[in-house]
Formats: structure tokens, C-alpha cells, sequence
């Protein structure tokens, strides 16, 4: 797969946050997001990376009225030796690709998601908090684009990947919720 890549220009690059800071969890975000479009009788075409900024599309998005949405998320973190870490990315492709095929959305190769989620992260290693317990969390996510109302497949979809640097999810710790636990469908709409 080919990914093109337009870097953020260095004065519109966002602040880091400095070391030790408390970060919280999905507050921000990097320079860079990965962008992919799907059509039908195309196929998924136009990889890139580009700045991080707002999407555009119709308000007659498919994804508005019809919840045509799936999402994954997982962190990237710095091991001991320096190295940058992902747990079982290919497992979390896996996914993606499961609750694709659940919501009628059009599955992507799972090399090409690698591909995708390794380009974004070396662009914004940088990102990548060290300090302990802090991660950067990657948010990949595909959305129906198809400008209509009726209840279809969309035609059109979107998929992209967004990142940014995140603490401890609770902010006081662990302190965890009262959930339902559904039985027959894991990690999906």
C-alpha cells in the first residue's frame, strides 16, 4: 500500500506535553492523522497522512443517521531499550475487520492497516509520552461517508486513524463501573 505523507508545517505543529505532565486520557492529540477512502467498484483508495485537523463530509453522512461506526483502540509505548512497543496489533486488525463485516462495512487487508498504524506512529514517535503508566493511544475508526437517507451499506466509507498521549484512564486511579456484559457479540455495534 501506498501512503502518502503531508507533514504538519513546524508552525502548526500542536504542544507536547512536557514530561511528568498529567495527561488524562483523550484530551490530546498528535500532529498527524492516517486517512484512507473506500468506494464501491473502487475499493480502498488515497492513503495519506496529513496534518491532524477537522473531517468534512455531508450531513446526509450515513454514519450521522445510521450509526454506520466502528472503532478500535490500543496504545504504543517505549519499552526499556528504547524501543517502541504494540500489543498484538495484528489481533486488533483482526478485529477491525470482524466488526467491519458485522456492520456491513468493507474489511481492510490487515497488512494495510499495520502498514497504516506503523507509518503514523514513527511520523509522530515524538508523541509518545515516557513517563509511567503514560502511553500514546491510537484510535483507528471507520465511518460510513455516503451522502443519503435509507437504511443500506454505504457506498462510501472512511477510515481513519487518530493518536494522541493519555495517562491513566480513570482519573483517580482505578475505579471502575458498573457494565452489562454482553454474551454473544465482543467489541462491536
Amino acid at each position: 500500500m501506498q501512503i502518502t505523507v503531508t507533514q504538519a508545517p513546524e508552525n502548526r505543529r500542536r504542544q507536547k506535553p512536557e514530561s511528568g505532565e498529567k495527561l488524562g486520557f483523550g484530551n490530546r492529540f498528535s500532529d498527524h492523522m492516517f486517512l484512507m477512502d473506500y468506494s464501491q467498484g473502487t475499493g480502498w483508495h488515497d492513503a495519506r497522512i496529513v496534518p491532524y485537523g477537522p473531517l468534512s463530509f455531508a450531513p446526509s453522512a450515513m454514519v450521522l443517521h445510521y450509526g454506520q461506526e466502528i472503532f478500535e483502540g490500543m496504545k504504543a509505548y517505549y519499552a526499556r531499550d528504547g524501543a517502541v512497543c504494540l500489543f498484538r496489533p495484528d489481533r486488533n486488525a483482526e478485529r477491525m475487520n470482524r466488526s467491519a463485516a458485522r456492520m456491513c462495512l468493507p474489511e481492510i487487508p490487515v497488512e494495510d492497516q499495520l502498514a497504516a498504524l506503523r507509518a503514523l506512529v514513527r511520523l509522530d514517535r515524538d508523541w509518545i509520552p515516557r513517563g509511567e503508566g503514560a502511553s500514546l493511544y491510537i484510535r483507528p475508526t471507520m465511518i460510513a461517508t455516503e451522502a443519503g437517507l435509507g437504511v443500506r451499506p454505504s457506498a462510501e466509507v472512511l477510515f481513519f486513524i487518530i493518536t494522541g498521549p493519555v495517562g491513566a484512564y480513570y482519573a483517580r486511579g482505578f475505579d471502575p463501573v458498573r457494565i452489562l456484559v454482553e454474551e454473544r457479540y465482543v467489541r462491536a455495534a
